[in-house]
């Protein structure tokens, strides 16, 4: 029987979308980068921002609360941001300082949406998850023992397959 390393694939790209596959998380730089860049436009409050940064990206990259409003306090904390409450929401204002901070960025071309174009091909692989983790709940819930153990035996299957996808190196990372 063929031996399969089953470590967690590396994490140096944070899930970061990488020729136009995938959807998930941006390091913290590019979330801070993101939020600045789009406050230099227009004040905002963080459901605008999550909602900016999802348009921007076509949906790959959906920033969490969890990371938008502890972003914003720290951009606050810095004197980056100002942040007022009006109309039940909390809304980001950039100050002359975050200004400042918004053209380093562009002066060091440290553009968070860059690759995100319109016409760059987007696969949904957490879509796809999304699905075959409701077609292996209901094998689960109503399906018999044999089913329950095809079911098994695939997903193994399938899990080294795409290991092995990583692993490819003639095959095209970048098409």
């Amino acid at each position: 029987m063929n031996e399969i390393n089953h470590a967690r694939p590396p994490r140096g790209g944070h899930g970061r979308r990488r020729g136009g596959v995938g959807r998930g998380r941006a390091p913290r730089g590019d979330v801070r980068a993101a939020i600045l860049l789009l406050l230099a436009e227009e004040p905002m409050h963080g459901y605008q921002l999550m909602q900016a940064i999802g348009d921007r990206t076509h949906g790959v990259w959906a920033p969490s609360p969890g990371v938008i409003y502890p972003t914003i306090n720290q951009l606050e904390d810095e004197g980056l941001v100002t942040v007022t409450a009006g109309a039940g929401r909390r809304v980001a204002t950039l100050t002359a300082e975050g200004q400042t901070q918004v053209e380093e960025l562009l002066a060091a071309d440290n553009d968070p949406f860059a690759g995100h174009e319109a016409d760059a091909p987007v696969v949904d692989l957490r879509g796809q998850l999304e699905q075959l983790h409701g077609a292996v709940r209901e094998i689960g819930r109503n399906g018999s023992t044999a089913q329950r153990q095809a079911a098994a035996e695939l997903l193994t299957a399938t899990r080294r397959s795409i290991y092995l996808l990583l692993a490819d190196e003639s095959g095209a990372a970048d098409d």
